[in-house]
């Protein structure tokens, strides 16, 4: 289902001005390490939104994840999917566990993690600073609707293209076709995917040679600032238990997620230490 964009401007392409300095300050992809399998990148917020703008100016396309422990273990269990997220230009390290050990395997020195909410917000920073149109595509009507509309209100002059939530099953070839005519004609070049992990990576893989804008898969960002769930207290999520407060909220639906997953990545990250891995 489609909302109506909030923004109520008519979009406008990025200036000349902004195109010529992207040009001049374009920016490789940043290196990654191997983590289980995945190819996580060694980034900061700076870095890595620079280059999403910076491609979608150009009229790159391109295609940048987030990953906490859940899709890092998910990825390296399941062979199919770990291949396709390491096709994408950027996965991000959004949980401190993820950071801590590409610094304890890989000795990477980040002193922060990319979270995909916080993420989500300097780049409509961005977005708005240098008129880049953006498309949202995820969660229910009612949460795009508030979504929207917190985004506008934070950033005036952010565009946003469009907005839509998807059905809750596969899109059929007729239904996929019909969305990339959407965003095409809609002018965005950054698209945002609120789908949650697996779906959304899955999602950005197909879709990866058909839209031609930026990618970027965030999670849950939709529904933390549309205002219908709440985040961790900053303490907490410093020291990587924002799984925790999230279980505590929601434990019939995250314990498998949380309580499984982090055993296997416990698991998973005392035999990389053992037996050591490689970098990329």
């Amino acid at each position: 289902m489609r909302i109506p964009n909030l923004a109520s401007k008519m979009i406008e392409s990025p200036s000349r001005e902004s195109y010529k300095r992207s040009q001049e300050t374009k920016c490789s992809w940043p290196r990654k390490v191997d983590v289980f399998g995945v190819h996580v990148s060694v980034t900061d917020y700076d870095e890595l939104v620079g280059c999403i703008l910076n491609s979608a100016i150009a009229g790159e396309p391109a295609v940048v994840s987030l990953f906490a422990v859940h899709a890092v273990i998910t990825a390296s269990d399941d062979s199919e999917m770990r291949r396709k997220v390491n096709t994408f230009q950027a996965i991000g390290p959004d949980g401190q566990p993820v950071r801590w050990a590409m610094n304890w395997l890989h000795k990477t020195k980040l002193t922060d993690r990319v979270y995909g909410p916080e993420t989500t917000l300097r780049i409509c920073k961005s977005a708005a600073d240098e008129g880049v149109p953006i498309y949202l595509y995820g969660s229910t009507p009612s949460v795009l609707e508030s979504l929207s509309s917190n985004l506008v209100t934070k950033y005036p002059k952010l565009q946003i293209a469009g907005s839509e939530s998807p059905p809750f099953r596969k899109l059929t070839e007729e239904e996929s076709e019909e969305l990339v005519d959407r965003v095409h004609d809609s002018g965005a070049k950054i698209f945002f995917i609120g789908l949650g992990c697996p779906k959304q990576d899955l999602f950005a893989y197909e879709f990866a040679k058909r839209l031609n804008c930026v990618q970027v898969a965030v999670g849950a960002a939709f529904d933390f600032h549309a205002g219908t769930k709440s985040t961790a207290p900053a303490w907490m999520q410093k020291r990587g238990l924002e799984w925790l407060f999230r279980l505590a909220a929601e434990p019939r639906r995250l314990w498998k997620r949380y309580l499984v997953t982090n055993s296997i990545y416990v698991f998973k990250l005392c035999r990389a230490t053992l037996v050591g891995t490689k970098s990329r």
